[in-house]
């Protein structure tokens, strides 16, 4: 599978902006420097502060095209919505580097 790299650096301005907003408008959030939030499952939404080097790693880089297929950058959480099971999403990045 290619994936089209100005898509995913237009995706990564936009995840960074969407969570800085976001973290805005609630006060509850508290997200480290280096991280972002991302809301994991398919009918009710667990959320997840994962690191950004993740953006980097083709694993992850395919839960992203997951979610731009289903959501577009329109994500009903307020933040990074990946519509994939939650035990898919902690395999997946279990696997990762930070």
């Amino acid at each position: 599978m290619a994936i089209r790299l100005p898509l995913i650096m237009q995706a990564k301005k936009h995840i960074l902006c969407s969570t800085l907003s976001s973290s805005k408008k609630v006060s509850s959030v508290n997200i480290p420097k280096g991280y972002l939030a991302v809301y994991v499952g398919e009918e009710k939404k667990k959320r997840f502060v994962v690191p950004i080097s993740y953006l980097h790693e083709p694993a992850f880089q395919q839960l992203l095209c997951k979610a731009e297929e289903e959501f577009g950058f329109n994500h009903p959480m307020g933040g990074l919505t990946i519509p994939c099971r939650e035990e898919i999403f902690v395999s997946v990045t279990s696997q990762l580097e930070v």
